[in-house]
């Protein structure tokens, strides 16, 4: 019998929950069932975070997009939305501790010129630092 990496995968996730890059996998409670359901999770920090806004000036950008080490940097990127006065925010729920963090403008890497806490990075440039208590 030959079995497909999509059969495998599908009685693998209806044999249990998965998490995986901010996805849960339910089973249909089957394992002759094919179908997978998934549900993008809220918090990428599993809920026990302090709520944190992040906010860049760029009026004339397209996009702006905050990644860091809560965010395994560019796999799972923030998307900021654009205010009518050209400031970009959002705001993440994150753990306690110091997370390291940048901004991607239009691509670019981008310091935030409102942090004064920053640590240079193995790249030649800094990273911004964020406390949270």
């Amino acid at each position: 019998m030959v079995v497909s990496l999509a059969q495998t995968v599908i009685l693998v996730l209806t044999l249990g929950v998965e998490k995986r890059q901010g996805f849960e996998f339910f089973g249909l409670g089957n394992e002759k069932k094919e179908k997978v359901m998934a549900k993008k999770t809220n918090s990428r920090n599993g809920g026990n975070g302090q709520k944190q806004t992040f906010a860049f000036a760029a009026p004339g950008a397209v996009s702006v997009q905050l990644v860091g080490d809560f965010t395994q940097w560019q796999e799972r990127p923030i998307n900021l939305q654009k205010g009518a006065d050209g400031v970009w925010r959002t705001t993440v729920e994150m753990k306690p501790g110091t997370h390291h963090y940048r901004f991607l403008v239009d691509g670019e890497w981008r310091d935030d010129p409102e942090c004064t806490l920053r640590k240079s990075n193995p790249f030649g440039s800094e990273d911004m630092l964020r406390q949270v208590v």
